[in-house]
């Protein structure tokens, strides 16, 4: 999200709307064309393109997308994923698949986000509050802390599986058995800072095709560390990859 953020920002920040059309029911009479987009902001999982006296937030969940497209603005878009449509005069924004997409008041769109806890790559980045947050309930499972948004906003299920094998605790063990909460923290935040910028992360410091990652997407293959093979449960809301000899 937070490279989505960046791409609308240099594509549309600045420019008039020429077209604005919004595909849910509830907002679908919704016209900003001929507003200025003034802003376009990422805060966690959640998008922010402020234009006139309106805020489009949207959450991509796990198939959406928004994609920058050098097309006229009238252009017909038939794509039956598309749920909006964001024209200048030389570029059209199309938001795909979107798990939500909503119009809000320009002047409280924040209030959507305020039960989120401290953004990894956000200005306002606070790892004190992270590392309290982390620490709440110490006897909840360490993957579902560092899912949990209101802990600390942008952990998504790659960096979670890689943060617990990095740790070296199974992603089932208690968050109170992970060791120091300020260290984990600030190796969460260290990652996602490393990758902001790039389209194929790496939690390795090897980004060559696959080497990029520890333990996710390895079902069967041997740790790069111990060489016992990888471990995987898809059962639950989120997959689980581990290595049972280096991750206790």
């Amino acid at each position: 999200m937070f490279r989505a953020a960046a791409a609308l920002r240099g594509a549309l920040s600045g420019k008039t709307l020429v077209r604005c059309d919004i595909r849910v029911p509830k907002y679908a009479t919704v016209d900003l064309a001929g507003h200025v987009v003034d802003e376009v902001l990422s805060r966690g999982k959640h998008l922010f393109i402020r234009i006139g006296p309106a805020s489009v937030h949207s959450h991509l969940k796990m198939e959406g997308e928004w994609r920058v497209v050098a097309q006229k603005p009238r252009t017909p878009v038939r794509d039956y994923r598309v749920r909006a449509v964001l024209a200048a005069a030389d570029v059209t924004a199309l938001g795909l698949d979107l798990g939500v997409l909503e119009v809000l008041d320009r002047a409280r769109d924040m209030a959507a986000v305020s039960h989120l806890g401290p953004d990894l790559l956000g200005p306002d980045w606070d790892p004190e509050t992270a590392a309290e947050r982390l620490t709440a309930q110490p006897d909840r499972p360490l993957a579902e802390t560092l899912l949990d948004q209101r802990v600390m906003a942008g952990v998504g299920n790659v960096y979670c599986n890689e943060l617990c094998f990095l740790v070296g605790r199974l992603p089932t063990s208690p968050v109170g058995a992970a060791g120091d909460p300020a260290r984990l923290v600030a190796r969460a935040h260290a990652l996602l800072r490393a990758n902001r910028d790039r389209a194929r992360r790496t939690t390795t410091g090897d980004s060559r095709p696959g080497r990029e990652l520890w333990v996710y997407g390895r079902r069967g293959l041997p740790c790069r560390r111990c060489g016992t093979p990888i471990r995987y449960d898809p059962d639950g809301p989120r997959v689980r990859y581990w290595c049972p000899f280096c991750q206790r």
